[in-house]
Parts: structure tokens; C-alpha cells; sequence
């Protein structure tokens, strides 16, 4: 039988019907096979006859046709080229396999696809979908070719795309730098950079601590307790000439802050590394960081010498939890913050239970030590209760020193 130009064949299958539509059993998606069929003698079993008629019948007036115009190249490509022919039709329904996904493509145009069926095709790093079922979300391909990766660089290097990004990835949770060569929405190429610029990744890791929220940098309690007492201050000058350091605040201006202390960090493992109080420092000035120790102190002295820490965490922050044998003599509560803010106290007994919460020591002294005191007489009698706490030795043990 004549050879027909391999145009004239593909144009003449895409204008019928499907020649193995109705075929028993599962059918193969190459539309290689039908142009073997269309070159064969006779009507294999399982083929439309009729349409195979008309087919060969269209195909060969589409030959003279091809012939006249002295197309000589036409008649010169074999089935093995149907692919490429076909890729310069319809670039858009170029494919490529998804990793780990045999059967699954991408589109060039970003839409998916796959074979319901084993075939063959399912294997190949690209294809050209010609027939597409896409009634659901992916598109099931009925009729499709191999293409390979030489032939779009030889007839289609104009679509191709070579760019070098950083981004963040949210799946792998870290800075992705690559290479990448691509095709519309299909990526046929991708390599990591050998080097990453600084500044792209931190701008890309910025994004991914965006990503993550606040919440995800090392957070210990010394830097929460550092964050609150700069919070303390701003509210003592009600925010005049102060960072704003509140988690909703960070996050609005984390670029500002915390990207200088980004250098070297790509993964969000990697943000263990960030001295987060010294990038909380930064943002104060020498002046500030002096005012800070003096308005929002870390220790209260009490009487009997112990530096008690001041939680600025608490919910009656700042306050301080102590022994309340440690406090005898004690007449006022102290204040911070200028004299400002009076400390909470919370009383504790030997055993380290709070036996009083308050901000004015005086009235406790004056109220209900009594009570506290006949309480803690018949619950720790070795230790020491004096009638009159203002003037007892505190003491750290059972018993003041003689």
C-alpha cells in the first residue's frame, strides 16, 4: 500500500472517529498504532472498518494535496515522528510524568492527566495528549505520542524557559535554590544552585518564619520575659520612642529585626541557631537598654539579701514569689517602673505554697498576717512567727540567727 505522508495521517485520524473505539479489552492509547494500521493491508480485527476506509480516503487526498505544494519533508517523517508533529499542533497539551506517579502527567497548560488504563506511554518522560476526557478534575487521556526531550529543544526552544529561583518550600520547610529549565507549566529540568545568593534567601526564609508564624523562632523563657519587660516599658512611656515588641508586632516587622540574624539559615531546623534576645536587643539603643534595666529590673533585693526574680509573665506581673520569712521587716511593697507599678507578692510557706497574694504589704502586715501567722504556726511550729514582722529578723531557714 502507498506510504503516506505522516501529516496527512495524523490529520486524517484526528478528523474520525476513534479507529479503536469499541474494541474489546483495554485499548491502546498510542496513536502510533493507528498509523500502523492505517499503513497495514487490509482491517485488523477490533477496528472500525468503515472509518478506517474513509480515514485511509482522507489521508490520501491530504497526501496529493501535500504533494503538490512539493512538500517533500512531509512524506520523509515515519510514526516514531508523530510525536513531535503532533507537540507543534497542540504545545499546550505537551506532559510530563509526575515523579513517583506512573501513568500521571502535567500539562503544559497546568491541567493534569493520566491513563486509566496500563499502557505503555505511562512510562514515558513526555508525551503529547492529543484526546482528553476531561470531564473530571484530571483529564483522562484516551489518544496520546511520545515526545522526547531533544525534539522540543529542536522545534520548540523558543517555549522554553530557563530561569534561577529561591524560594521557600512549604513542603520540604526550607530555602529551595535551583536551576531550572521549563516548558509553559511543565518543569523538564531542575538542578540545585551550587551557590545561594544571600540576600534571595533571606528574603525566602523570611517567608517561611511568615509561614510559620512567631511561635516557631527558639523561644525560651529568658527571651519571652526579656520581650515582656520591653513590652512593660513601651506601656510605662505609652509607647513613645520604643519597639513595639509584641508577637503581632514582630511578625508585622520581622524583616526589619530579625533579618540580619538570618545569614546561614535556610531550614526552619536552622532557626535554633538565632540568638533571639540579642536580636530582641538590637532593637534598642544603648540609652534604651540602660532604661530598661532601670524601669523593668530582672531581681528584686529582699531583706534578707536573696535576689528574687521578677516574672513579668504572670498574670499580675510583675510579681515575684518568695518566703514569707524572707520578707520580715519589709514595710512597703517596692515599686518598679519609676515607682510607678507596685510588685506583686506571692507569699510562699516552707513548704512553697502561696499563703498570700498582694501588692500592698503594709495592710497585710496590718490585716491578715494574724490569721497567716496562727496557720502557719500549727503547720510548721520549728520555724519562726513572730507577733510583730515589721520588726523580725527575716531568715531563710527555720530559725533567725542569734
Amino acid at each position: 500500500m502507498e506510504r503516506l505522508p505522516l501529516a496527512a495521517d495524523l490529520a486524517a485520524l484526528l478528523g474520525e472517529r476513534d479507529l479503536l473505539r469499541g474494541g474489546g479489552g483495554a485499548r491502546d492509547a498510542d496513536i502510533r498504532t493507528r498509523i500502523d494500521i492505517m499503513r497495514g493491508d487490509g482491517s485488523p480485527a477490533g477496528v472500525d472498518r468503515f472509518g478506517l476506509q474513509r480515514a485511509r480516503r482522507v489521508a490520501r487526498e491530504l497526501s496529493r494535496q501535500l504533494a503538490d505544494k512539493s512538500n517533500a519533508n512531509a512524506s520523509s517523517y515515519g510514526a516514531q515522528d508523530a510525536g513531535i508533529l503532533l507537540a507543534l499542533a497542540y504545545p499546550d497539551r505537551i506532559g510530563r510524568r509526575r515523579p513517583g506517579g506512573e501513568g500521571r502527567f502535567t500539562l503544559a497548560n497546568g491541567r493534569g492527566a493520566y491513563f486509566s488504563e496500563p499502557q505503555g506511554l505511562a512510562k514515558q518522560d513526555l508525551i503529547v495528549a492529543i484526546d482528553l476526557d476531561d470531564r473530571e478534575r484530571d483529564a483522562r487521556i484516551l489518544i496520546a505520542a511520545p515526545l522526547t526531550r531533544a525534539d522540543i529543544e529542536e522545534h520548540l526552544s523558543d517555549r522554553l524557559h530557563r530561569r534561577e529561583s529561591v524560594e521557600w518550600s512549604t513542603r520540604e520547610q526550607a530555602v529551595i535554590a535551583r536551576r531550572t529549565v521549563e516548558f509553559d507549566a511543565i518543569v523538564l529540568e531542575e538542578k540545585p544552585l551550587p551557590e545561594i545568593p544571600v540576600e534571595a534567601a533571606r528574603a525566602a526564609m523570611l517567608v517561611g518564619i511568615r509561614e510559620l508564624g512567631i511561635d516557631a523562632l527558639p523561644w525560651t523563657r529568658e527571651t519571652r520575659e526579656l520581650q515582656a519587660r520591653m513590652e512593660f516599658v513601651r506601656n510605662l512611656r505609652e509607647g513613645k520612642e520604643w519597639p513595639a515588641v509584641a508577637d503581632a508586632a514582630l511578625a508585622a516587622s520581622v524583616e526589619v529585626w530579625l533579618g540580619p540574624w538570618l545569614d546561614g539559615v535556610t531550614r526552619k531546623e536552622h532557626l535554633a541557631r538565632i540568638p533571639l534576645t540579642d536580636a530582641l536587643k538590637s532593637l534598642l539603643s544603648w540609652e534604651q537598654q540602660r532604661e530598661l534595666e532601670t524601669l523593668a529590673p530582672t531581681h528584686i533585693q529582699v531583706p534578707t539579701g536573696s535576689q528574687i526574680r521578677i516574672d513579668y509573665l504572670d498574670q499580675s506581673a510583675p510579681a515575684i514569689s518568695v518566703r514569707l520569712q524572707e520578707v520580715f521587716g519589709l514595710q512597703a511593697t517596692p515599686r518598679i517602673g519609676g515607682g510607678r507599678v507596685p510588685v506583686t507578692f506571692k507569699l510562699l510557706s516552707p513548704a512553697q505554697r502561696p499563703v498570700q497574694v498582694t501588692r500592698d504589704l503594709a495592710s497585710f502586715w496590718r490585716g491578715s498576717y494574724v490569721e497567716v501567722r496562727k496557720d502557719m504556726r500549727g503547720r510548721y511550729p520549728k520555724h519562726y512567727w513572730p507577733e510583730n514582722p515589721l520588726e523580725a529578723q527575716p531568715t531563710r531557714g527555720v530559725r533567725p540567727r542569734s
